[in-house]
């Protein structure tokens, strides 16, 4: 036989290769799949723990209820916005009651730096956890550069405070500003037909209106007023500070800093804000010596409080067994259709309820409610899964978290009993729809609509036409038949009079004292207090308590691992520019993510835009 070509044994040894490289490639990403499957469910936790170390909770970013939909990508490629990076509120609570109990955790250290929104409402709940571990004498430290006004309420919970000699306390009170439009549609000539029933719902106002109504004000003002008396004296009692005094500091600051000399690290130490000024390896060193152990960078010992409760958490591959009380967390704005975590979708809510209702052993639900509603439509879907799982005899209690408002009341009206925190908002019974037209800024650009339709109403939904008036009324009617029927479902779930619900509807938002006077709440307290009132009324005594979620396909857990793992790392830190940017971005990027909420397919919706002041 001849031998082949040199050609031939050319291009045979190029393929050879290729195969070679292709193969090597395969195997090489097959040992990275493997090493991320170990890095996500395995790593970090083989290591194993300081014989003696702090707690230390380095909150960054937002803390929520319930986060959204993971984007691994950018956690490992990217550098996330600081209100981007989400900390569970259940996290940080297990977290602090693991600490309490675990001999190797003498205490607890916060670093508060990097926190960009908690909120009255979540910080009630940390505080009770808080408050259990400083029962068992370990002690609380908080330690920062600079304490804004949400950092620092959480820190106040603290037996030390400890403040950089360049930082200081940032308190400014409790505001609700919005943007009014009326004059800029004016001038676009663009048409905005409101349609709301409710005196006070205020979502009309930012179209119709150059400012905020007399009656808005004194509605806003109110609550307003609530949690920041709630603020202040628990800032007061902490500090053990004489009532008034957080008043006084913010309201009197500048005379005060003036003599300070402009130092707003000695004015909070004179304030009695803060118990000590320590730069930064200060306070290492104080931290060292309370700790009483370092690592060997010199730093003190501590347990990152993410990685902690992964460890000191029962596997969550492991069924729940016996009686239980499920516990459903809906967060986020309440459209149609199936939703990732983050935003309450009507039909993936419904169905998780029910499937939760027909578990065995479920003897209760437990809905944790943050939103301040959407959709009429998906609202009533939720609503009528809820009446479905009362029917069969499982107990439904109502959580209330920052917000449960409008649509987020709608559906928490007709359960057993709804629980909120003192720091919750709440109410805002009011319907409205929005639709805007364009004809008149088309036609000042020479752009002009015209045709023919097979009936009246036919194309009477373009937004380069007038509104049909035919169209108007009957949104008008739907509006006022959707005021009615929530009247009246708010009227049966409450037991409350006709009279009663006028004088609490109207679109007025009420503050969770104020709500429970009135009837509106069954009782003041955590989500633990509402999971005890659950199984109290299913008859449990020794019951376990079962978060549930909808189930996520293997590749959808993997990858939301990931993006936990790594963010629990603290691999990245926000720039100070950063957050101050998005801070200033919010009502702009917060207006456009309202807008792309409202899918209603009638358009009406039962949304508190006010409610977006506390989150």
């Amino acid at each position: 036989m001849s031998e082949p070509s040199r050609l031939r044994r050319f291009f045979s040894a190029i393929w050879n290769g290729i195969t070679r490289v292709r193969l090597a490639l395969s195997n090489i990403l097959f040992l990275l799949f493997i090493a991320l499957v170990y890095f996500v469910y395995l790593g970090g936790g083989a290591e194993p723990p300081p014989e003696r170390a702090a707690l230390l909770l380095n909150l960054a970013g937002t803390v929520v209820d319930q986060k959204s939909q993971a984007d691994p990508l950018q956690a490992l490629l990217g550098e996330p916005a600081p209100e981007d990076h989400e900390v569970l509120l259940r996290d940080v609570i297990d977290a602090i009651n693991f600490a309490a109990t675990d001999p190797a955790v003498n205490s607890l250290v916060m670093e508060l730096d990097n926190l960009v929104y908690l909120g009255i409402s979540r910080a009630q709940e940390i505080a009770v956890a808080l408050e259990a571990f400083k029962a068992t004498g370990k002690p609380v430290v908080a330690v920062g550069d600079f304490f804004t006004q949400d950092q620092f309420l959480l820190a106040s919970y603290a037996d030390n405070i400890i403040v950089n000699p360049f930082g200081g306390v940032g308190l400014e009170g409790f505001a609700s500003y919005r943007n009014y439009f009326r004059e800029t549609l004016e001038k676009m000539s663009v048409n905005v037909h409101v349609f709301h029933a409710g005196e006070f719902k205020a979502i009309a106002e930012p179209f119709l209106r150059d400012d905020m109504s007399p009656g808005e004000k004194l509605i806003t003002g109110r609550w307003l007023e609530v949690l920041w008396g709630q603020y202040a004296a628990t800032v007061e009692a902490q500090r053990e500070l004489p009532p008034g005094s957080v008043n006084t500091y913010v309201n009197d600051f500048s005379r005060l800093l003036d003599e300070q000399g402009g130092d707003t690290a000695a004015l909070a130490l004179q304030a009695g804000l803060v118990d000590e000024l320590l730069d930064r390896d200060e306070a290492n060193d104080y931290l060292a010596e309370l700790v009483g152990a370092t690592t060997e960078e010199g730093l003190y010992e501590a347990v990152l409080f993410e990685p902690y409760v992964r460890r000191m958490r029962p596997s969550q591959f492991k069924p729940v067994e016996g009686d239980r009380v499920a516990v459903i967390t809906a967060e986020g704005n309440i459209v149609p259709g199936a939703q990732p975590p983050g935003t309450i979708g009507g039909d993936s809510l419904a169905h998780l309820i029910s499937t939760t209702a027909d578990s065995e052993g479920v003897g209760a639900i437990v809905l944790r409610v943050n939103s301040g509603g959407g959709s009429v439509f998906a609202s009533e879907v939720i609503r009528r899964e809820l009446l479905r799982t009362r029917a069969l005899g499982i107990p439904v209690v109502i959580s209330m978290g920052a917000v449960a408002a409008s649509g987020g009341y709608y559906i928490a009206a007709e359960a057993d009993e709804i629980w909120a925190t003192p720091g919750t908002i709440t109410g805002s019974i009011g319907v409205f729809a929005a639709i805007p037209t364009f004809e008149r800024l088309l036609q000042r650009a020479g752009v002009y609509t015209d045709g023919v339709g097979t009936t009246d109403l036919a194309g009477s939904l373009r937004l380069d036409r007038p509104l049909n008036p035919e169209v108007a009324e009957a949104i008008r009617s739907g509006v006022d038949f959707n005021y009615r029927n929530f009247v009246q479902l708010v009227e049966e779930g409450r037991d409350l009079t006709p009279e009663q619900v006028d004088g609490l509807a109207q679109g007025r938002i009420w503050a969770a004292p104020d709500a429970l006077e009135h009837g509106l709440l069954d009782g003041l307290g955590s989500l633990a207090d509402a999971v005890a009132a659950a199984a109290a009324r299913a008859g449990l005594e020794d019951y376990k308590v079962e978060y549930v979620s909808l189930p996520l396909s293997p590749r959808e857990l993997l990858l939301q691992q990931l993006a936990d793992r790594v963010g629990s790392l603290g691999l990245w830190t926000p720039p100070a520019i950063t957050a101050s940017v998005a801070a200033l971005l919010a009502p702009v990027t917060d207006a456009a993510a309202e807008l792309a909420s409202l899918k209603d397919p009638r358009h009406i919706y039962v949304r508190c835009l006010a409610c977006g002041a506390i989150r």
